[in-house]
């Protein structure tokens, strides 16, 4: 067997970046639905917003260590001195605009989370709970949908472009290109 280079991926996928190369591998379009990382999903994929995943992926560590792990309950208390703490960490997007979102954002989750028992169990009000198998889209009915709810209950940084890349990472769209090895038919 060839090395792992050797194989044809998604043309997004940047050969050259482990990380890229590992999430697309192991990760990305495969479902997760534990509300621990679709929270911290979420949040990631908000501060995508104006920028490649790629350069997100490349904090996520950074991140994870500036969030707490992305403790949900910790993040909803973080204050102004901690805002500024995260505005000063070379490690992750320091835009005050998407780490004020966090914050909010974070407590939407959790007031979801509260009202439906889990944050999958919300988003499957808008879909069946079967996988979507589409390429080549960058939103489409369903993220419009959840897009516009997230929003009327407050959260920002989640247009519709935002979710429909939350719902392929967390694995309700499956969207591998047909050239790709883990394309399915």
């Amino acid at each position: 067997m060839g090395k792992e280079t050797d194989k044809k991926r998604c043309a997004w996928c940047n050969l050259k970046n482990h990380k890229y190369v590992e999430y697309h591998d192991n990760e990305w379009c495969k479902p997760n639905f534990k509300d621990g990382y679709l929270y911290e999903m979420l949040i990631l994929e908000s501060f995508q917003a104006g920028l490649s995943w790629e350069c997100v992926l490349n904090k996520r560590e950074s991140f994870r260590l500036a969030y707490d792990g992305f403790d949900i309950d910790k993040v909803c208390k973080y204050n102004n001195d901690k805002i500024e703490t995260l505005l000063k960490d070379k490690g992750i997007i320091r835009n005050r605009l998407k780490i004020n979102a966090s914050i909010s954002n974070s407590k939407i989750f959790k007031e979801i989370v509260l009202e439906y028992g889990s944050f999958y169990d919300y988003l499957k009000t808008f879909y069946d709970g079967k996988t979507i198998y589409e390429t080549g889209k960058v939103t489409n009915r369903l993220s419009d949908s959840i897009s516009k709810d997230l929003q009327k209950r407050g959260m920002k940084f989640v247009g519709s472009t935002i979710i429909y890349s939350y719902l392929q990472a967390i694995g309700v769209i499956f969207s591998h290109d047909k050239d790709c090895y883990l394309h399915i038919d």
